[in-house]
């Protein structure tokens, strides 16, 4: 298994089975990911090589005017993309097997969470994987405690408020809010 395959499989949508060779190369970059996020994490970076560390951990290039306040968690990090002046606030964790899409001009505030797996229903199939991907457009602005489900697109200009746990699509320009969250209103 190389980096290639995985994600190939992964963006497909296809299942990982529990203890396949899939699943096994998943734990093998959490691992790595694992390194990297302590280097991240422990001690004071200068933004320079957070972007640094950063661009390590997601093995794509990042813009400069890409930002990161740490600390900053996830178990793969090499299904993320990062568009142009993206902010990630403190204490963010992104589970991105299934792959994670920003955009740009993009503000994600303290502690969110953005979660591209989930479980098999099927008890007796419970711990193989069913990844979805998270689309988060441009000119998005994402409040503080927000939690982000498998699957959900993000409409450009879209605000989520703090606090909310977004379990299906967001419709450009607008407001959503609560768990689960729900439109608010229309914003320009």
């Amino acid at each position: 298994m190389d980096l290639n395959k995985f994600l190939e499989i992964l963006n497909n949508g296809n299942e990982v089975i529990a203890n396949s060779e899939v699943h096994k190369y998943m734990s093998y970059l959490a691992d790595e990911a694992m390194k990297l996020s302590n280097e991240l994490n422990n001690g004071y970076n200068p933004p320079e090589k957070v972007q640094e560390l950063f661009f390590r951990l997601i093995n794509k290039p990042i813009d400069r005017t890409f930002r990161l306040f740490p600390p900053f968690y996830t178990d793969c990090g090499k299904n993320i993309s990062i568009g142009k002046n993206v902010f990630i606030n403190s204490c963010c964790h992104f589970q991105d097997q299934g792959g994670i899409t920003i955009g740009n001009n993009v503000l994600i505030g303290h502690n969110v969470v953005i979660a591209t797996l989930n479980h098999n229903p099927n008890p007796k199939l419970r711990a193989s994987i069913l990844p979805k991907p998270v689309k988060i457009g441009d000119n998005v602005w994402i409040g503080a405690n927000v939690t982000i489900l498998p699957g959900v697109i993000v409409g450009n200009g879209a605000i989520i408020g703090a606090g909310a746990v977004v379990t299906k699509d967001v419709k450009e320009n607008t407001l959503v809010a609560g768990n689960p969250a729900r439109f608010i209103k229309e914003v320009n």
